[in-house]
């Protein structure tokens, strides 16, 4: 099965094709470039005035559409895949939290039903994002504090057992964490440094053990100090970090989207939504690993005012980077697509329009709003 996106401005990201065509045949890039029509193909679909881009790939995102991933259920997993291809995202990390391992791994089995039994007609599951508990309890943000604990008190080899963790974020400065950084890494897992009182050398001494990635940077990790340059003057310093970021204008200035993109480039920042299960709702009130949330005006806090998570989704935050930031369209896209996918080790199919990728496409506006999505060279989306 061929299929032809014809006429479009092509993304791959890191080149630019004006009028070019994309030919997929069974699920994979076949050839990316002008006149591919005279190829052939069982199925045409016309782009001209479209930007045509890879699939957005979202690392770190705990819910959308109503459907948490501590939900532990395929249903959710499912819920969450299919809203995400309405908004261009192709790949997503279920994101869990700190919570007890019994419900962690429910979560965990869930999504490794949805890659072993694939989604149709939604996004793929990567594998998981584990989001603590092995984090620094001071830098908890939303994370609940009574299940929060180091790394000789969680069974980690079971969480890893299944073999679907693609990411774990941990506070590397506690010492009883450090044994979990090599074991992760040994699992082909990105190790991350989040909700962490690192200071920057201990973030140094952190790289050197295999972290190099942040989650959503600046956002519980310690600040930046003209003589303590903290967690944030690693991650903004050191060559070896990814850096995620939340571009809602909520969780960072404009003006801090900005520094993280100058710093990082395009290469190194990753655009996250951190979303929870009420992205793409109305306001109102949503949970998060069991604990009450609340949507307003594009915010989701705690009770107490806490910032416990986004409402952000990605196409919006591509749009978001370009307001925010100098970034160039392809760069902008290259932060949701290639940058994420280098970051956790699939870039060899994922994240770029080039032959012998998997065939994840969004085909976008002039204003960048998604026009339809394809996965694995299915369209699955079409506004």
């Amino acid at each position: 099965m061929r299929v032809l996106i014809k006429g479009g401005k092509v993304i791959t990201p890191l080149d630019i094709l004006e009028e070019a065509d994309v030919l997929t045949e069974d699920g994979r890039i076949f050839a990316v470039g002008p006149g591919l029509a005279q190829v052939g193909a069982d199925e045409t679909i016309d782009a001209t005035g479209r930007i045509v881009a890879p699939g957005y790939v979202d690392i770190h995102i705990h819910g959308s559409a109503g459907h948490d991933t501590m939900d532990g259920t395929r249903e959710a997993i499912e819920g969450i895949s299919r809203f995400l291809v309405t908004r261009g995202v192709t790949s997503f990390c279920p994101t869990t939290l700190s919570q007890p391992t019994e419900d962690i791994m429910r979560s965990v089995r869930a999504v490794y039903d949805c890659i072993e039994n694939p989604i149709e007609g939604g996004a793929q599951p990567l594998g998981v994002h584990l989001e603590g508990p092995c984090i620094d309890i001071k830098k908890k943000g939303a994370q609940p504090e009574q299940h929060i604990r180091a790394a000789a008190d969680v069974d980690y080899e079971e969480l890893f057992g299944l073999g679907n963790i693609k990411l774990i974020t941990l506070a590397p400065e506690i010492a009883g964490n450090r044994d979990l950084i090599a074991f992760a890494r040994s699992q082909g897992a990105t190790v991350v440094v989040g909700h962490s009182s690192a200071s920057y050398e201990d973030l140094v001494e952190a790289t050197k053990l295999g972290v190099n990635h942040a989650t959503h940077t600046f956002n519980q990790m310690e600040g930046l100090h003209h003589r303590k340059p903290g967690t944030v003057g690693g991650v903004l310093l050191l060559d070896e970090i990814y850096a995620e970021f939340i571009a809602d204008g909520i969780h960072l200035h404009p003006a801090i989207v900005d520094m993280i993109v100058r710093l990082k480039g395009p290469d190194k920042a990753v655009a996250i939504t951190d979303a929870i299960s009420g992205a793409g709702m109305p306001d109102g009130d949503y949970e998060l690993g069991g604990q009450r949330v609340i949507v307003k005006e594009g915010a989701v806090r705690l009770a107490d005012g806490t910032l416990a998570g986004s409402a952000l989704t990605l196409d919006a935050a591509v749009r978001n980077i370009l307001k925010f930031t100098r970034a160039s369209v392809a760069e902008a896209i290259q932060m949701a697509t290639l940058t994420p996918a280098r970051s956790i080790g699939v870039s060899d199919r994922k994240g770029s329009l080039e032959p012998g990728r998997e065939a994840d496409l969004v085909m976008l506006d002039q204003g960048l709003n998604v026009v339809s999505t394809m996965v694995m060279g299915e369209v699955v989306h079409r506004a």
